[in-house]
């Protein structure tokens, strides 16, 4: 076991209330949990040492043993020392540290909680067109469902699980270490309190069986990339009817060939001819709800202008706001002219000055450019 002082490695005082002691562990072992630190062998260390210190200080009694004899109160005992051996007994993932602070594994009169089913994952992409409008699409799902003959049980009909001959129903077993009696999961059992004599033949006593399911998914107008749905419940069900996992919903909204969008706001480069730039315009774009809307280009309007239509954007989701469309115009230069064209632009030329080209007039006077 770590020789530091316990409380230097929570970050706390010695005074420290067991609110302050619990707070400060729930912020280190989120940090330093081995799942958000994936080969990080210092992380992994650091994380043995808070869990070890937190899992002495949070009882009464081996606190005080350790205020009044110090680290030699846990020596004695297995090689290591501490309470809990400094390993992830305590803690497998991050979702046990939580369930440890809200009661999950402290429920049900000393046996421990049946472990839930896997959580699963799809993916489902749709268009632009449906992120605004929302859409109901259908996905077809290969899981463990609970075992319909034994009701998940996994005890053929008839009978049903008995206690654990080792633990004795209670899902726990106790050792003797150093000073204190230590209790840990049932190794037989593995905490579920219970064995199976007799199996269900068709889960062969797993609870579960192979199953595909069709299941239909709300995607919300307003939708973003990346965006995930919870179907609670519709995961692989639960070992021996324990409850089931659930169904994380990734979306992907596909690339619009012409809209950009960000957060709820659209962009579209609109590209206007050299005359309707000119001599102005009115033009109707269709919106993705399928209405259009009028956008009225003044005379003169230069290449990269800018028009905002508000209220014309994406629809923000789980609200009545809307976003806006912002239009960017593009001015396109005639290409293959004809003859006749030519000596019309050349003529149009001739009769321009100054005011019809300011921006060039006034590079020329500032370069002395011909």
């Amino acid at each position: 076991m770590s020789k530091k002082d316990l409380y230097e490695v929570l970050g706390v005082d010695r005074s420290a209330s067991a609110a302050e002691l619990k707070s400060a562990y729930r912020k280190l072992a989120k940090k330093y949990h081995p799942d958000v630190n994936q080969g990080d062998d210092a992380a992994e260390k650091r994380f043995k040492e808070i869990t070890n210190a937190y899992d002495i200080l949070k009882d009464a009694d081996q606190r005080a043993a350790y205020d009044q004899y110090g680290h030699a109160a846990f020596e004695g005992g297995q090689q290591g020392g501490g309470f809990g051996g400094g390993g992830f007994e305590g803690f497998g993932s991050m979702g046990d540290i939580f369930e440890e602070f809200f009661g999950g594994r402290r429920q049900g009169g000393g046996r421990q909680r049946q472990q839930r089913g896997n959580d699963l994952r799809t993916d489902v992409s749709i268009s632009l067109e449906e992120a605004f409008t929302g859409v109901e699409r259908k996905i077809k799902l290969n899981r463990n469902a609970p075992c319909t003959t034994c009701s998940g049980s996994g005890a053929k009909p008839g009978t049903s699980p008995k206690n654990c001959d080792t633990c004795k129903g209670h899902g726990k077993v106790r050792a003797q270490q150093g000073f204190f009696m230590v209790e840990r999961p049932c190794p037989t059992c593995h905490g579920a309190g219970q064995r199976i004599e007799d199996p269900c033949s068709d889960c062969s006593g797993r609870g579960q069986i192979p199953q595909t399911k069709t299941l239909s998914v709300s995607v919300p107008a307003g939708v973003e990339d990346g965006t995930r749905i919870r179907l609670s419940g519709e995961g692989d069900g639960g070992p021996n009817g324990a409850q089931s996992g659930d169904l994380y919903v990734f979306v992907s909204v596909d690339p619009h060939p012409v809209l950009q969008r960000d957060g709820a706001d659209i962009f579209c480069n609109l590209p206007v001819t050299l005359t309707q730039a000119a001599l102005g315009c009115s033009i109707e774009l269709p919106l993705l709800n399928g209405k259009r809307v009028k956008l009225t280009i003044p005379k003169g309007a230069q290449p990269g202008q800018q028009f905002r239509l508000r209220g014309k954007g994406m629809p923000v989701l789980r609200s009545r706001a809307t976003g806006d469309l912002y239009v960017q115009l593009t001015v396109e230069m005639p290409a293959h002219l004809t003859r006749e064209q030519e000596k019309l632009l050349k003529k149009f030329e001739a009769a321009s000055g100054e005011d019809t080209y300011p921006e060039t007039a006034q590079f020329r006077k500032q370069t002395g450019a011909r």
